[in-house]
């Protein structure tokens, strides 16, 4: 826990002062300091176009109430620092030391807020809210001292031109241990609306159990080889399943069944791209995205008829009257049908509708082909 040594409006913070490696750069200071202390102190040099000063992005409101609502809810700690500048440091005035250890001395200094405007902005909006729970609050920062504005902006372009996000396979990895291992974190999933991405993630690791997709499936840090699309993309095609609540309330391995029969059901209907996979869309990204939001009206039918969910038949004998009926045109202009539409390349259809207006497009061509349902 820091010492924080608080003399009228005088704030003084033990450090580890680390000196510029050279006369380019400025020393700085590593410390802990109150919320509360920040809140009195802080600046965000935002940029002003009109005048051609500052460099901060806008804040994003969503973003910030998101990270106030997981601190609120102890989801979150604020564990990186927060890198800010003491424009106007002057080493004797601002730095001393005292049995062997350095202090940080504050006045009515601002510290100007590098990089962390949205970590700030929420503790800011939570010391609104509740002074008493989190003015002591302790937040780890890194000062530059004595930095100008030109030097926070080389500091703020090299910090956020490197930074890279994690890779959204790698990211419902982690979002799924963390919620099968933590109550805490499922019940920010819930709330936030991701449960559907925890629950897609399990049943994209259960697919490559089912013969029909065993070795196609590419998980966060496997080569490609002969896999045909990304766990990512499984798990986003599964999203309309999961607003089904017939589909949502049953168990992984119920799901897992019947999502098997329907793909038996499609190969069945048309096998030929099953017999050579990486030659064909239809077990990559957009042929996993279209058909499995057709599923939903499939399944829909199947259930009406009183029909098995966890047979193939039912489903092929339905996409026996859509699959082999689909129409579209080649790249070049030529008429396609059937196994053929999914064809890669020129010889192919499916590529023309890869984007999202288009996936929606096909979705709608394949749903149109399904006969009627008929209310018994």
């Amino acid at each position: 826990m820091s010492e924080l040594k608080i003399k009228a409006e005088t704030l003084e913070i033990p450090v580890q002062v680390a000196e510029a490696r050279s006369p380019r750069w400025k020393p700085r200071a590593t410390g802990i300091i109150k919320a509360g202390d920040l809140y009195e102190r802080y600046e965000v040099p935002r940029k002003n176009f009109r005048d051609q000063t500052g460099y901060q992005r806008e804040l994003s409101t969503a973003r910030v109430n998101r990270l106030v609502k997981d601190l609120r809810d102890d989801r979150v700690d604020l564990p990186t620092s927060v890198l800010v500048n003491l424009r106007g440091f002057n080493a004797d005035r601002n730095l001393y030391t005292e049995n062997g250890q350095f202090f940080l001395r504050l006045f009515k200094d601002k510290l100007h807020v590098v990089d962390g405007q949205h970590r700030v902005a929420a503790l800011v909006k939570l010391i609104d809210e509740d002074p008493d729970r989190w003015s002591d609050f302790e937040i780890a920062f890194v000062s530059m001292l004595g930095a100008n504005e030109r030097d926070e902006m080389r500091e703020f372009y090299v910090v956020n031109s490197n930074a890279k996000s994690v890779r959204t396979d790698l990211a419902y990895d982690l979002l799924k241990h963390q919620a099968e291992a933590d109550p805490v974190i499922q019940e920010g999933v819930v709330a936030s609306g991701q449960a559907w991405k925890v629950k897609g993630q399990t049943l994209a690791e259960e697919l490559n159990n089912v013969p029909l997709w065993r070795g196609l499936i590419r998980y966060p840090g496997e080569p490609k080889a002969n896999t045909t699309i990304g766990s990512a993309s499984i798990v986003n095609s599964l999203k309309p399943l999961f607003s089904v609540s017939f589909f949502d309330q049953m168990t992984t391995q119920n799901q897992l069944k019947v999502l098997d029969a329907y793909w038996r059901g499609v190969q069945r209907a048309m096998p030929e791209p099953f017999e050579s996979p990486g030659d064909y869309a239809l077990q990559k990204g957009i042929g996993t995205t279209v058909m499995h939001g057709l599923f939903v009206a499939v399944l829909e039918h199947v259930r009406v008829q009183g029909r098995s969910i966890i047979e193939p038949q039912p489903y092929a004998d339905l996409l026996e009257q859509v699959l082999p009926n689909l129409q579209g045109d080649t790249p070049t202009g030529d008429i396609v049908t059937g196994e053929d539409f999914w064809r890669t390349g020129s010889e192919g259809a499916a590529g023309s509708y890869s984007s999202s207006a288009g996936q929606r497009v096909l979705n709608a061509k394949l749903k149109a082909l399904l006969p009627p349902i008929d209310v018994m």
